[in-house]
Order: structure tokens, then C-alpha cells, then sequence
């Protein structure tokens, strides 16, 4: 295993190094993503990025960390040492002995999703110096591979171990005989708001009694828009403000009124605040999108959100599909894919910035 004792020089993406596990040093303490960092499953050691001593933070702005899989931890956080985990997703990590994120230290997770990781289990918590904060967490599709018994998909919560869950969206993962398990003298505090749908075996499962489960959720999140959660500040209205456009390109005459634009389309909106909290809503077309390559691959719907977008907001499409995001912030306009959940016949996303949401076919 290589031990960084110099300042390692980030890869592309804002991390250290894609092709070689790396121990943590305290030369550099903060590492800032700037593109989705995906790593090598032919790296050395058992995990990619190991937090053995001191404070770290990884700040994902959105970006992903794809795990190396080949039954490799994807981050590992010793005892005594801590991380914090910011507006990340942590996918494709893990196998069939190993967590894709494993805890034995202190892990503080806000804004973070865990999704596709087909390993042990997508996170798991051990032993009695072990402590997770997760806030505004997502656990999507993960397959647990591991076949001994009372096996987790999502979360486990192991030998004394403590985490603390607030707000979270749990759908989709399968394979365990739970999805989230609190075995031993471990415990699972739950506040906030929680959702569990479409997984297979038991949501939740404190096995066979050993583990406390304080479940003192307040109801169920919106679709994985985190109402609970503190929202972004609105800021302070100016006299005669005016909103500009969030892209250059032309826009078609449809009508801006989300209440138009649900009766006509069938899509749903939601926001932290309520929908008349300075979020706007504009259908585009092909002249909107103006992206060639998007037009070409057949647009099922697209959508600007503008305006006071940084609350919190979600659009479900009335079709089933994939969908891109045209961030507005950028000059030419960024490229995503977003994350989706199909609910009720529908593709659901959740954004926080503005810019042009396209579904395009699977």
C-alpha cells in the first residue's frame, strides 16, 4: 500500500491518485472534487482512500467517487480519525467481504448518496469508537453480495457502534435479509424525516433484538427533497430586482405558470418552501435544449427551473427515462446525468441549481 508523506498531487477529479490506494497524511486536510473520480479496481491494498489519523474533509460538489469494486473498500476510516463527507455520491464500490464505505472512526455525511454499490454492504458502522452523523442521505440500489447470515443492503450499525440519521431516502436495494441492521449493542438514532420503499427484506431490523433502533422520524421525505432539512437562506429581495435568464438560448412561448405546466404536461413539482417561493418553471423545446447532440438522442420532455432554485427543488416527468441536467452556471452549459427514482409511473429528480432538466429514452 502506498503511504502518501509528501502533499500528493490531485488527480483530474480533486483527489489524490485513480490508479493507487492512498493513506491519508496531514499535509493537505481538504480535498474538493471537480469531476467524477473514477477509480482503478487493479489498485494496490484493500481500499482506495484510507483515513488513519487526523481530520479530513472531501467536498463533492455534486460529483461522484466510482469505487474500484473488485472487493476493495472504497473509503475506510480508521479509529480515531475523522471524515467529512460533503454533497457526494460514493457508487460502485465494495464486494463481497468489503463495505463500500467503512467506519471505525468518526464519519460526519451530509448531502451524501450511496447508490449501485454491490458489496458487503454500501456502509458500515463497527465497533464501540465508531460514530456516523449522516444528514440529507441518500442509499439507493445497492445489492449486498454477502451471503452470511442476517446480511444488510444499505446500512449496518455493528458492535457498539453509534449513528445518528437524519433525513433520509432509503429505495431500491436488495439481497440482504435487511436493508438497514443494528445487531450487537449497536444503535440507530432517527430523526428528520425517512423514507423506505421498494427494497427487498426487512427495512429495518434490529436482529433479533439486540441492537436499538430509536426511531423518531416525524414522517416521510418528499421524494428525496430533505423538507426537514435546514434550506439554503432566501436571499433578501432587491427593489426592482429582476431575474435574469439562466441560459442564453432561445426560449419558446409556453406559459411559465406551474400550475399550466402540470395540467398541461402531467409533470409535479415540489420545493422546500412551496411553489410560489420564487421558483419558475419554463418548457422547452428543441430551439431551448439547444444542445445538438441531446435533440438528436430524442427528448421525451424538457423543462428550465430558474429563479430561486437553491432551496431545494423536484420535477417528476410523467414518463419513464433518463434524465440530464444543462447546468445554468456554466458557459458552455455543463453535462450531467442526475439521479433518478421512478415513482408511480414516474422519473423523479431532485436539483439545487438552476439550469434545463432533459428526459431523454433508457
Amino acid at each position: 500500500v502506498q503511504s502518501q508523506t509528501a502533499t500528493p498531487t490531485p488527480v483530474p477529479c480533486g483527489l489524490p491518485t485513480s490508479g493507487t490506494s492512498w493513506t491519508s497524511s496531514t499535509t493537505q486536510t481538504t480535498y474538493s472534487l471537480a469531476a467524477d473520480c473514477a477509480i482503478s479496481s487493479s489498485i494496490s491494498g484493500l481500499y482506495y482512500l484510507r483515513i488513519q489519523s487526523g481530520t479530513f474533509t472531501i467536498n463533492g460538489n455534486g460529483y461522484s467517487i466510482i469505487g474500484p469494486g473488485n472487493n476493495k473498500f472504497t473509503i475506510r476510516v480508521n479509529s480515531g480519525a475523522t471524515l467529512d463527507l460533503n454533497n457526494i455520491t460514493i457508487r460502485g464500490g465494495g464486494g463481497v467481504d468489503r463495505a463500500a464505505v467503512y467506519v471505525l472512526g468518526r464519519l460526519n455525511a451530509t448531502d451524501v448518496t450511496l447508490r449501485n454499490n454491490a458489496a458487503k454492504v454500501a456502509m458500515e458502522v463497527v465497533g464501540s469508537s465508531a460514530r456516523a452523523d449522516l444528514t440529507n442521505v441518500r442509499f439507493l440500489n445497492n445489492t449486498t453480495l454477502f451471503t452470511g447470515p442476517n446480511t444488510s443492503s444499505a446500512l449496518r450499525v455493528n458492535v457498539s457502534a453509534t449513528v445518528n440519521l437524519r433525513n433520509a431516502y432509503v429505495t431500491g436495494n436488495s439481497g440482504g435479509t435487511n436493508v438497514i441492521g443494528v445487531p450487537g449493542s449497536a444503535t440507530l438514532n432517527i430523526t428528520g424525516c425517512l423514507t423506505m420503499s421498494g427494497n427487498t427484506g426487512t427495512n429495518l431490523d434490529s436482529v433479533g433484538g439486540q441492537g436499538a433502533i430509536n426511531n423518531n422520524n416525524i414522517g416521510a421525505c418528499a421524494g428525496g427533497v430533505f423538507a426537514t432539512a435546514t434550506p439554503a437562506p432566501r436571499p433578501r429581495k432587491k427593489k426592482k430586482e429582476i431575474q435574469p435568464t439562466p441560459t442564453p438560448t432561445p426560449r419558446p412561448a409556453y406559459a411559465a405558470s406551474y400550475i399550466a405546466l402540470q395540467t398541461e404536461t402531467g409533470m409535479t413539482f415540489q420545493t422546500a418552501y412551496g411553489l410560489d417561493s420564487g421558483v419558475h418553471f419554463r418548457q422547452l423545446d428543441g430551439a431551448g435544449i439547444g444542445i445538438q447532440s441531446i435533440i438528436d438522442a430524442g427528448p421525451l420532455a424538457a423543462l428550465d427551473v430558474y429563479g430561486y432554485v437553491e432551496q431545494g427543488v423536484e420535477v417528476c416527468f410523467p414518463q419513464i427515462g433518463r434524465v440530464v441536467f444543462l447546468n445554468a452556471r456554466t458557459m458552455p452549459r455543463a453535462i450531467t446525468s442526475l439521479e433518478a427514482t421512478v415513482r408511480d409511473g414516474m422519473t423523479c429528480v431532485w436539483l439545487n441549481s438552476p439550469g434545463s432538466l432533459v428526459l431523454l429514452p433508457n
